[in-house]
C-alpha cells in the first residue's frame, strides 16, 4: 500500500502553479487544432502529477499512474456525456474540467503528458545526483 499521507512540497507546488497558468492562458487565447487540443491535454496530465506530488507522498510511478487514471477516466466520461447525465451542461466550470467532446486521440496526448513527466523527472534526478557528486568533491579529505 502506498503512503498518501499528508506532506507540502513547494517546489512541485510552485511549478504546478506555473502549469496551471499556462493552461488558462491556453484556454483563453489560443484557438487552434494542435496546442489548445492536445498540448493542454498533455499538461493537464503534467499538472495533475506535479499536485499530486506537491500535496502526497505517491512514488514518481504511483503519481505518474495516478495522474493518467483520472485524465483516462474524464476522457471516457465524455463518451459517455457525463456532463449532461449531471445536468451540468450549462455550468462552464464543469464543462471545462470533465470536458464535453470524447477524442480517442486525447489518449496519446495523456500518455505523452506522462512521459514528459518521466523526463522531467529523469532531469531533475541527474541534476540532484550531479550536485551531490560536486558537493563530495569539493570536501577536504
Amino acid at each position: 500500500m502506498h503512503n498518501c499521507s499528508r506532506r507540502f512540497h513547494a517546489g512541485y507546488a510552485a511549478a504546478a502553479l506555473l502549469v496551471f497558468l499556462l493552461e488558462v492562458a491556453i484556454a483563453l487565447w489560443v484557438r487552434d487544432r494542435m496546442i489548445r487540443p492536445y498540448l493542454g491535454d498533455s499538461l493537464a496530465v503534467v499538472l495533475v502529477y506535479l499536485t499530486l506530488r506537491a500535496a502526497t507522498r505517491l512514488s514518481v510511478p504511483s503519481a505518474i499512474a495516478a495522474a493518467l487514471a483520472i485524465a483516462f477516466a474524464i476522457e471516457l466520461s465524455q463518451w459517455f456525456r457525463l456532463v449532461n447525465t449531471l445536468g451540468l451542461a450549462n455550468n462552464g466550470i464543469a464543462r471545462v474540467v470533465l470536458g464535453t467532446g470524447f477524442d480517442l486521440h486525447d489518449f496519446a496526448a495523456y500518455l505523452l503528458g506522462g512521459g514528459l513527466v518521466l523526463i522531467g523527472e529523469a532531469v531533475l534526478r541527474a541534476s540532484r545526483r550531479s550536485r551531490a557528486r560536486r558537493r563530495r568533491d569539493l570536501r577536504p579529505g
